[in-house]
C-alpha cells in the first residue's frame, strides 16, 4: 500500500468517527436499543452539505465497524468449532458457552456484538440518508459520491451478514430512526437483504479502491462479488438450504478468479507473511479491517492478537487456544508451521496444556509478547478462500470444472511450500468428491481464523466432528467438555435477553 493511502486510511478510521458523532447524533445506548432519540438526530444539516463532509462521515462509519470488530467479541461463535478453545476456568465464561455449545441469552459476548453492529448500522444508515441530497448535484462529483454510498452498503452487508450467522433471524433497520418495537424479519428476507447490499456496492464500487495497491482496507467491486459468493455457500447450506445457491456460489467465485488481477487480489508465496506487521496489507485479503495503534486513544487498535493467544506462563491472558485433537491431526509441513507456535512446548504450560496459533501471536519477535494492542489486521475474507469456494461449489452444484481442481491444488501446493502456480503431481488431486475434499482443505487452511464453526454449522456437521473432539492423547482436564445439545436446533444463538428486555418483539 502506498505511504500517503495508508495515512489516509488509519486517519480517517481514527479520527473521522468524532464528526460522524457530532453530524449524526450516533450514541452507544440510542443504537444498540434501536430506538435513538430523535432530540440528538436534530443537527442540521438534514443532508451533507458537502461531498467533503460525505467523505468524513464515511470515515466515521468505518470506525464504528472497526469498533465492533476489535475485540473478540465479534467472533465469539468461532469458539464452537473444532480447532479453537478457550480456558476451563477464569473469566473466560462466555467463551466457554461457545465452546460447550451451551450458549445462554445472558451471554456478555453475544449483548456487546449485538449492540456495536447495531450501533455501526444506524451509522450507515444515518450516512446513507444524508447522503441523498447530493444525488444529482452539478457541483459534486458524481462518481465518488457513489463510490461511498457503495462503501457504506457494502459495510452494512457486512455486518448483518456477521449477525445473521450469529442468530439466524434479526432485525432489519434500514433507517436512522429504527422503529423501537421491530421485530425479527424472516430468514430469507434476512439473506435477500444482504445480498441487495452487496450487490448495491458491487455496483457502485470501482474495480480497486484509488490509491490502494494492496489489502483492499477500502473495499472494491470484487470485494462485495467475494462476499456475495461466501453468502451464497451459507445460503445452499443451514439454515436456507436452497441448493440452487451453490451455482451462483461457483460463478461469483471464478468471477472473482478470473478478474483477480484487477482488483489486486491473490495468493501470497509464503502463508506465514500473512500474520506478521509486515504482511498486514496483503493482496491475499480481498477486504481488511485496518487498526491503528497511537491513533487518539487508541481507539481503533485491534485487541484480538498477541498475548490473548498466550498462556500466563508467558505473560498471556489465556483466551484463544487450539484445540488439542484438531492440532494432532493436522497435517505436519509449512501450513502447519505457519499455523502454531511449534516453538512452544505447550505440554509443559501450568495454566493450560493446550497449543498456541502463532496466527494469534504472530511469529515469534514480530508482536510484543506482552501487547494487548495491536496493529495487526482483521482479513475478513482471503483469497484462498474464494479459491476453495470455487472448488466446494462446482461440486456440490455438480458442475466441476479443471479450474475447479486447479483451485483446491493450488492450495494444496502452497500448504506443502511448492509454488502454487506450478503442478505438482506429489499433492495435486483430480479426482474424488471435490465438495469434501475442499471442505476438508478449508479445515486446515482456516484454522484459528474464526471462521471454522460456520463450515461446520452450513454442512451440517457439527454433531460428527464435536463428538470426537476431546478424543486426545494425555489428559483431557485442560478440555471445556461439550454440555450442549450438537443438533441443528442448537446451532444459532439466542437474541441477547437484554435485547428482548427492551424490545420484547425480538422474541418472536
Amino acid at each position: 500500500m502506498k505511504t500517503n493511502s495508508l495515512k489516509k486510511v488509519l486517519k480517517s478510521t481514527a479520527t473521522s468517527l468524532f464528526f460522524l458523532m457530532a453530524i449524526i447524533g450516533i450514541t452507544t445506548q440510542s443504537c444498540a436499543n434501536l430506538d435513538p432519540d430523535p432530540t440528538e438526530f436534530n443537527l442540521p444539516p438534514e443532508s451533507f452539505g458537502s461531498l467533503e463532509e460525505m467523505e468524513s462521515g464515511i470515515g466515521g462509519v468505518y470506525s464504528q465497524v472497526t469498533l465492533a470488530a476489535r475485540m473478540t467479541t465479534f467472533y465469539a461463535p468461532a469458539w464452537g468449532g473444532d480447532d479453537m478453545t478457550t480456558h476451563r476456568a477464569l473469566n473466560k465464561a462466555d467463551f466457554r458457552e461457545f465452546d460447550q455449545r451451551a450458549v445462554l441469552s445472558s451471554n456478555n459476548r453475544l449483548l456487546r456484538n449485538w449492540n456495536a453492529i447495531y450501533d455501526a448500522v444506524n451509522a450507515i444508515n444515518g450516512v446513507l440518508e444524508r447522503s441523498a441530497g447530493l444525488v444529482g448535484l452539478e457541483a459534486v462529483d458524481q462518481g465518488l459520491l457513489q463510490q461511498y454510498i457503495g462503501e457504506a452498503y457494502f459495510l452494512r452487508g457486512v455486518l448483518f451478514y456477521q449477525l445473521a450467522r450469529v442468530h439466524g433471524r434479526i432485525p432489519l433497520p434500514l433507517t436512522k430512526f429504527p422503529d423501537p418495537n421491530i421485530s425479527r424479519a424472516q430468514l430469507d428476507e434476512v439473506y435477500l437483504q444482504i445480498e441487495s447490499d452487496f450487490l448495491a456496492a458491487e455496483e457502485r464500487l470501482p474495480a480497486i479502491y484509488p490509491n490502494v495497491d494492496a489489502g483492499a482496507p477500502r473495499p472494491n467491486s470484487g470485494s462485495a462479488r467475494a462476499l456475495l459468493a461466501r453468502l451464497y455457500m451459507d445460503w445452499g447450506g443451514f439454515p436456507m438450504k436452497d441448493a440452487s445457491k451453490y451455482a451462483l456460489a461457483a460463478s461469483s467465485a471464478k468471477q472473482v478468479m478470473d478478474n483477480a488481477a484487477s482488483h489486486g487480489f491473490g495468493l501470497v508465496d509464503d502463508l506465514e507473511e500473512l500474520w506478521t506487521l509486515a504482511g498486514r496489507f496483503s493482496k491475499e485479503s480481498m477486504y481488511t479491517i485496518a487498526y491503528c495503534k497511537g491513533c487518539p486513544n487508541n481507539s481503533v487498535a485491534n485487541r484480538k492478537f498477541s498475548r490473548l493467544g498466550l498462556p500466563a506462563d508467558l505473560g498471556g491472558w489465556n483466551e484463544t487456544f487450539a484445540e488439542i485433537k484438531f492440532f494432532e491431526d493436522f497435517p505436519a509441513g509449512p501450513r502447519k508451521d505457519a499455523t502454531y507456535r511449534l516453538d512452544l512446548d505447550w505440554t509443559t504450560f501450568n495454566a493450560q496444556k493446550s497449543p498456541v496459533f502463532k496466527k494469534i501471536t504472530g511469529p515469534p519477535g514480530d508482536l510484543n509478547p506482552g501487547d494487548f494492542l495491536t496493529e495487526r489486521n482483521d482479513f475478513i475474507m482471503r483469497y484462498a478462500e474464494i479459491l476453495l469456494i470455487y472448488a466446494e461449489a462446482s461440486g456440490l452444484s455438480g458442475n466441476v470444472t479443471p479450474d475447479a481442481w486447479e483451485a483446491l491444488n493450488k492450495i494444496r501446493r502452497r500448504a506443502a511450500g511448492l509454488p502454487f502456480a506450478t503442478p505438482d503431481a506429489g499433492v495435486d488431486l483430480t479426482s474424488g468428491a471435490i465438495e469434501d475434499l475442499a471442505f476438508e482443505e478449508s479445515k486446515w487452511e482456516f484454522a484459528g481464523e474464526y471462521k471454522r464453526w460456520y463450515d461446520l454449522m452450513r454442512r451440517e456437521k457439527v454433531a460428527e466432528v464435536l463428538s470426537v473432539r476431546d478424543n486426545v492423547s494425555g489428559s483431557v482436564a485442560e478440555h471445556n467438555p461439550i454440555i450442549g445439545s450438537l443438533e441443528t436446533s442448537n446451532y444459532l444463538a439466542p437474541i441477547p435477553a437484554d435485547a428482548v428486555a427492551r424490545n420484547p418483539n425480538l422474541a418472536n
